[in-house]
Formats: structure tokens, sequence, C-alpha cells
């Protein structure tokens, strides 16, 4: 998933940071509301992890609080992507203003790893209309464990090659742009380009060969991952 976590407690941000990176995820990190909203308008994220009491700017006159204006202002520009609101287990009032600007779950400070871990992964389910496990033909993903199996076999993918099969099953069956991919799947600082994305799906093709399904390339669309209909299992 490409993740956008805004935190400024500078330990916890730590923290979690290698919590997601160590998952497999890719994070892209703020501290101020300007930054965040920037991150928030010109990168596309699965999921947005965001501290409401968050500063506007350094300083001892940092306004609070800002954490529910960006909240508000994705929604009011028509940013749907599913938001993470992260508050003090004590302060039931910041939960229920976060869910009511518009987010889709809360988790509450001390930050437990694990819990994290399972709420993305069940905002993601939500949001893409997926299940942990996905199965196409043979092929099944299981996205809590990062595995890839054939008839109960496992397939060994190295992490971006698991990325880009990850990304073409949420769901299957619809046409993934090289745009989008690439939007996912790169840092700010290493982008993935059309080249490096092509040798990627040509792995795959050959990796997933006899599993009854079939990347193909729509010409100035991009790539659709779908069963072979004509197959005998």
């Amino acid at each position: 998933m490409r993740v956008l976590l805004v935190e400024d407690d500078h330990v916890l941000k730590t923290i979690m940071l290698k919590s997601l990176e160590d998952a497999g995820h890719r994070v892209d990190v703020a501290s101020q509301l300007d930054e965040a909203s920037h991150f928030a308008l010109v990168q596309s994220y699965d999921a947005i992890l965001l501290d409401l009491n968050l500063p506007q700017k350094d300083g001892p006159n940092a306004a609070m609080g800002s954490g529910l204006t960006l909240l508000k202002e994705l929604r009011a520009r028509g940013n749907t992507t599913p938001v993470l609101v992260l508050t003090a287990r004590n302060r039931t009032e910041e939960r229920i203003a976060g869910l009511d600007a518009g987010a889709d779950d809360y988790l509450g400070k001390p930050i437990d790893l694990a819990e994290l871990e399972a709420r993305l992964r069940a905002l993601a389910r939500r949001s893409s209309n997926t299940s942990d496990l996905q199965k196409v033909g043979k092929l099944c993903l299981d996205r809590k464990q990062k595995r890839v199996f054939v008839d109960n076999k496992e397939i060994i993918f190295p992490a971006r090659e698991y990325e880009v099969l990850s990304h073409l099953m949420t769901p299957p069956g619809r046409t993934v742009s090289k745009k989008e991919m690439s939007s996912k799947l790169s840092d700010f600082d290493d982008v993935l380009g059309d080249n490096a994305l092509e040798t990627f799906i040509s792995r795959l093709r050959k990796k997933i060969q006899g599993c009854g399904v079939n990347i193909r390339t729509l010409r100035g669309l991009g790539y659709l991952l779908e069963e072979e209909k004509d197959e005998k299992y």
C-alpha cells in the first residue's frame, strides 16, 4: 500500500514509519498541515494515517487541531482516500469529530502496531472491495502474509514484483494504467518508469504461466489481470 503518515511526534513517527515499511508499505511522512495537504494533492494514496493534533507551523505559537482541518479540506475537494485518525484513547470527542468530518476509522494512542496493520488491511478491503485472500484461476494472493500460492504451493516474488501483482489484483478484472501503477509504487526520489514497469510485468507473466490467469496489455490504457476462460482446471 502507498500510505501517507501525518504525525508530528518524532518518536511515534519514527516507530510507525519503520513498522509500516517493514510490513512492505511505501510511506510518505508529513509533520505539518501544509506539507500533508500538498502530498495529498500531488500523490494518490491507498490510506492516510492522520494525527488530529497536527501543528500548522513550527514554533511555540503553532496552531493545534489542524488535522481536522486537513480532513475536512480533503473531503471538500473530493478526495475519497480512506483516512484512519490517530487520537488519544480518552478523547471521545476527538474521535467523534474525526468520524463526522469524513474519517473512515480511528486508532487510539499509544499505537498498537499489530492493530494498526490490521486496520489498514480492513480499510483496503473496504475501499477496493477485496479480501485478504484473493483468488484468480489457480493463483491465490494472501495480503495478510504477503505471499502468493498456486494450488497451495508458494511462488516466491521479489518485493517489487509482489507489489505489482498485488496492485493488479486489487481487485482483479480492472484496468490499471501505467500512471496509476507508477504513482502507487514509486517514492518521491525513486520513480518507477515505464521501462522498469514493463520489465516487472514481463517477469510476472513468465512466473504465472499455467496458473489460469493472464496479464493483458491494453494499448493506451494499461494492464488487466484476468482469468483465462478457455483453460480447464
